[in-house]
């Protein structure tokens, strides 16, 4: 069983190029993988100012930093890939596309590379059993901001190996993670409990029991949460958390899981967060302030 030394992503979005920037500075040859040359670009400079922020805020040395830039390579060929002892895949949630992708790398790796993905609301068997590997696919599901967010979870399907788990748990260990481990259900452990609580503060909004203000101060300083619910929101994304729970919905048809009709029209709105400066608050203006919503 080779070691663990060269790392594939595909993917170079928030959650790939997090990935990617942890794995090279961790020291691993690091390969990414997107479909433009722009995305790409677009990606490694975004990792090179976060690993100058490191460098500023003295957690990284200039050397470190150069270190881990050097171990980065992006490309738009998926069999540059080939070559990986352990590939992450970061795609959108979109399991046509990812089996696509899966189906390819399958017959180009070795025959012990590790398949691993990060997908927080797909089930991994889905995947795996698109491949001739299912005994090495794993779940690594990471959190944002990668390269700050500790938690990873490990997740074991059905057909998932103990070797693979074993290598996989030790892997995420290496990039300075803790893990934890999860069965194969929609969400894991993390969303399944986080995700109907985002939909909660939603219909509650929706129903009028606070203003979008409030219900954040009420679980920042009522619970402690570092960020209330609809800051985490548009933070994570309102588009990433309608199709995350719309998955969700169609796995366990339970309503809790089911996008309240706000979400749905913030999205077709274009509403989706920090991303887009616009949300449950409006990013333009310092500090961000509550949108009208109409309701």
């Amino acid at each position: 069983m080779k070691k663990i030394e060269k790392v594939g992503v595909l993917g170079c979005g928030l959650m790939g190029r997090g990935i990617a920037q942890t794995a090279a500075m961790a020291g691993y040859q690091t390969v990414v993988r997107d479909i433009k040359d722009q995305f790409n670009e677009n990606a490694l400079e975004a990792i090179s100012k976060s690993l100058d922020k490191f460098v500023e805020k003295e957690k990284i040395t200039v050397e470190a930093r150069d270190s881990a830039l050097n171990n980065l390579r992006f490309t738009t060929d998926v069999s540059e890939l080939g070559e990986s002892n352990i590939v992450i895949e970061a795609v959108t949630e979109d399991l046509e596309l990812k089996n696509t992708l899966w189906k390819q790398l399958d017959s180009l790796c070795d025959a012990d590379t590790i398949f691993a993905s990060n997908t927080s609301s797909l089930t991994i068997a889905a995947m795996a059993a698109a491949t001739t590997r299912a005994d090495r696919f794993a779940g690594l599901h990471f959190f944002n901001p990668v390269p700050l967010m500790k938690l990873v979870e490990v997740v074991k399907t059905v057909t998932t190996s103990e070797q693979t788990i074993q290598r996989t748990t030790e892997f995420a260990r290496s990039l300075g993670k803790e893990t934890i481990a999860a069965k194969d259900n929609s969400g894991f452990i993390v969303n399944l409990l986080l995700v109907p609580y985002l939909i909660d503060a939603i219909r509650a909004l929706e129903k009028g029991v606070g203003s979008i203000e409030d219900i954040d101060k009420g679980m920042t300083l009522g619970t402690g949460h570092p960020m209330g619910p609809f800051a985490l929101l548009d933070f994570v994304g309102l588009d990433t958390t309608f199709k995350i729970a719309e998955i969700m919905f169609n796995e366990y048809r339970e309503t809790r899981y089911a996008p309240p009709p706000l979400l749905k029209r913030m999205v077709l709105a274009g509403m989706y967060g920090k991303k887009t400066g616009s949300g449950f608050y409006d990013y333009s203006i310092k500090p961000p302030t509550p949108n009208e919503l109409g309701i």
